[in-house]
C-alpha cells in the first residue's frame, strides 16, 4: 500500500533552552523526505530564565509550570505562523504537526519523563492535528524514552557508506550508529552544550561560548576532568540517556572562566571517545549535528581524538539547525501511520514501540492515544 506523503511541521525546544526550532517537511515517514523550510525563534530572556529555573526544580512548581507552559506554547504558535506566512501560498498547506514540547523532568529509571506544552491549544491555533507526548509510551514499556531521532538519521543515511555515526551535540550529546541494513544503535554519550552554556553565562554573561573561543583560551584541569569521567554513567552499556541535571556545574567551580570552559569541552569530547567501545563497529566517519557543530574547539578536539573524518551534517546536504525539528515532523507521520518511533537498540524498549498521542483541533477533549506499533 502506497502512503501519500504529508506536509508536517516539526518543533524542537532542546536542553540548551535558547529557543524553538520549527521545520516544514513533506514525508511519508519511511522513505520519502523533502525539506521545505525551517527557522528558529529565540526565547525572550525572561522565558529562558524561568524555563531554566523550572527545569532545575524538575517542574515541581505547578503554578509556575502552567504559566511557563502558556508562554512556551505561544512562542511555538508564533514560530509556526511566522514560518508559514513567509512561504509562497502554494507551500503553506499543512497536514500535521509534531510537537515535542520542552522536557522539564527525565528520569526513565524512575518511570518519569515529562514535557510541558499545550498540544490542544497548538492544534486549535494551527487547525491541524498535533502529535505530542512522544516519550511516555517508550518509558512505560521499559525504555529510556530517548533518543528518538535515530529512525530519522537512518532516513538521512540512505545511500551513504556504512557504518557511520551521527553525533548530535545539543544540551546533551547523543550518538546514532547506522550500520548495514539500517541497523541502529543509539544512546546519550554525555553532556553536550548545556554545562558549557551555563558556565559561559555565569562567568562571562554570554549565553554560550561562541566558536569555542573561551574554551580554546583555557587549560583543561585534568584532575577535575578525571572526576567527571568517573561518573557511573560512562560505564553503563547502552541504551542509556541523561537528564540535564545529572552533571552539576559545581564540578568546575573555582576555576577561571577559560579553564572551566576548556575542562567542560574536554568532558564532552572524552565522553564521545568513551562511547566508541559500545558501538558494533567503529564508524567510518562522524557527522556532527546540533549547536555544538559550531564550536570549533569541540569539533577540532573530536577530529583529533576520533581519528576518522569528522564533519558537520551539512556535508551530506542536511540542515544542522533544523535536524531535530525535521525529525519530529517525520516522527509525527510515523505515529499517524502506526510505525515504530523507538526500538530496543535505540531506547532499550522491549519491542519496537510507536509512541505519541494526538490532539485534534476545535475539540476540547481532543486528546486520544494512538495505537502502539
Amino acid at each position: 500500500m502506497t502512503f501519500r506523503p504529508l506536509r508536517a511541521l516539526g518543533f524542537m525546544s532542546g536542553t540548551s533552552m535558547d529557543g524553538v526550532d520549527v521545520a516544514l517537511v513533506e514525508t511519508d515517514g519511511e522513505q520519502q523526505f523533502r525539506p521545505i523550510a525551517a527557522t528558529t525563534r529565540p526565547y525572550p530572556p525572561e522565558l529562558r530564565a524561568r524555563l531554566a529555573a523550572l527545569v532545575a526544580r524538575r517542574g515541581d512548581d505547578a503554578a509556575e509550570s502552567a504559566a511557563v507552559e502558556v508562554w512556551l506554547t505561544a512562542c511555538h504558535i508564533e514560530a509556526a505562523k511566522a514560518l508559514l506566512d513567509g512561504l509562497p501560498a502554494c507551500e503553506r498547506r499543512l497536514d500535521l504537526v509534531g510537537f515535542h514540547g520542552h522536557t522539564v523532568d527525565h528520569r526513565p529509571r524512575a518511570g518519569v519523563t515529562r514535557q510541558i506544552g499545550d498540544a490542544t491549544r497548538l492544534a486549535h491555533a494551527l487547525g491541524v492535528p498535533v502529535v505530542h507526548d512522544f516519550r511516555s509510551e517508550d518509558v512505560r514499556q521499559g525504555g529510556e524514552g530517548a533518543p528518538l531521532v535515530p529512525v530519522f538519521h537512518a532516513l538521512l543515511a540512505r545511500g551513504l557508506e556504512r557504518p557511520l555515526a551521527f553525533l548530535n551535540i545539543g544540551g546533551i550529546a547523543n550518538v546514532t550508529w547506522v550500520g548495514p541494513g539500517d541497523r541502529l544503535l543509539a544512546f546519550d554519550t554525555g553532556p553536550g552544550n548545556a554545562l558549557l552554556d551555563d558556565w559561559s553565562l555565569r562567568t562571562t554573561g554570554r549565553p554560550f561560548d561562541e566558536n569555542g573561543r573561551l574554551a580554546a583560551s583555557g587549560r583543561v584541569d585534568k584532575s577535575r576532568l578525571a572526576r567527571l569521567l568517573a561518573h557511573p554513567f560512562f560505564l553503563r552499556p547502552p541504551p542509556k540517556s541523561l537528564d540535564r541535571n545529572d552533571f552539576p556545574l559545581s564540578a568546575v567551580e573555582g576555576l577561571d572562566p577559560a579553564d572551566g570552559a576548556a575542562t567542560l569541552a574536554a568532558l564532552t569530547i572524552e565522553a564521545v571517545v568513551r562511547a566508541i567501545p559500545f558501538l558494533p563497529q567503529p564508524p567510518c566517519r562522524w557527522l556532527v549535528c546540533g549547536g555544538g557543530r559550531r564550536n570549533r574547539t569541540l569539533v577540532a578536539g573530536l577530529a583529533s581524538r576520533l581519528e576518522v573524518p569528522v564533519a558537520p551534517v551539512e556535508a551530506i546536504g542536511a540542515d544542522g539547525d533544523a535536524l531535530e525539528a525535521q525529525a519530529f515532523a517525520v516522527l509525527a507521520v510515523r505515529v499517524l501511520r502506526g510505525l515504530p518511533t523507538s526500538f530496543p537498540d535505540t531506547t532499550g524498549v522491549a519491542a519496537p514501540c510507536c509512541g505519541g498521542r494526538i490532539a485534534l483541533p476545535n475539540r476540547p477533549a481532543g486528546d486520544r492515544p494512538l495505537l502502539s506499533g
